[in-house]
């Protein structure tokens, strides 16, 4: 199925730039994702994207499909507007003109916040092998085109898996806060849509109230699935670009001087900020090893 997109957008920089943790390298140009309950292969062409889907029980249909990518790809967003208050920077200027396309994507909270509180002190493959290993033991199983993949396992189902069963799974030291945070949710204690009408310095405060969630998981989630584009995560990737493109010569700021300093000086689109810096120093560190 063709879906047309007539402004800047790169699939493979999106996909690929660290935000979302459950899409892979299928060949041809083609990614395999699971949004909610269905299983997407999609590839970028010259109008825009074509993709074949399919949902639970085997079934081969496109219907909202259409709808959901351009949710997910944020197509919604106004990115010629985004893009003209973000490269008054000159270093994010560079990274636009670098990266084109680059999109932050609108991801579904529980997953999102689930991926996020595995981010821990770990890096991304890992945090890939972490989501796939819980979908595929508890989640519902999706086939498309030969490929089987499942859907993430809901609050329910990884607040009954437990602790035990997180730690079996590779989740090490972070399996008693996605449990405790699968039971805020079953609980009512954490309501993620409510989060997403809430302003940011509340969404966020709430956040934290969950074991295993500090300010920069609570920052992802927030810019990641909460609508929250004035949101900026300082993790190491960013704390190195701020460090050397803004505070060379100086004594390195304490991550919330830094988030407090970013969010005045990039603005309402400060998270849209953050992911082209984030995107472009871990490249150029990746480059740097290779």
């Amino acid at each position: 199925m063709p879906l047309a997109i007539d402004q800047p957008f790169d699939l493979a920089e999106s996909l690929e730039s660290g935000q979302a943790h459950r899409w892979r390298k299928l060949g041809d140009g083609r990614y395999s994702g699971v949004l909610g309950e269905r299983l997407l292969h999609v590839r970028q062409n010259a109008d825009g994207v074509e993709y074949q889907v399919a949902s639970a029980g085997g079934r081969q249909t496109a219907a909202g499909a259409d709808a959901l990518l351009r949710a997910y790809f944020r197509l919604d967003d106004d990115i010629s507007a985004i893009y003209a208050d973000i490269c008054r920077d000159r270093r994010v200027a560079e990274m636009v003109a670098r990266y084109p396309g680059l999109r932050i994507l609108r991801q579904e909270p529980w997953e999102c916040t689930v991926a996020f509180i595995c981010s821990a002190t770990s890096n991304i493959p890992r945090i890939h092998q972490n989501m796939e290993a819980m979908a595929d033991r508890l989640g519902q199983p999706l086939e498309l085109a030969g490929e089987v993949r499942h859907t993430f396992p809901t609050p329910e189902q990884l607040a009954s898996a437990g602790e035990g069963l997180l730690r079996e799974l590779g989740l090490g030291f972070r399996a008693p806060y996605v449990a405790a945070a699968a039971r805020r949710v079953c609980d009512g204690a954490l309501d993620l849509d409510e989060l997403i009408r809430l302003p940011y310095p509340e969404a966020r405060s709430r956040l934290m109230e969950c074991r295993g969630i500090g300010a920069k998981i609570a920052d992802c989630i927030a810019v990641f699935a909460l609508e929250k584009l004035e949101a900026f995560p300082v993790d190491v990737w960013v704390r190195r670009a701020l460090a050397e493109w803004y505070f060379p010569m100086q004594k390195k700021p304490p991550d919330r001087a830094m988030v407090e300093w970013a969010q005045g000086y990039f603005g309402q689109y400060a998270g849209y900020s953050q992911q082209y810096l984030f995107h472009g120093r871990r490249r150029e560190g990746n480059n740097r090893r290779n």
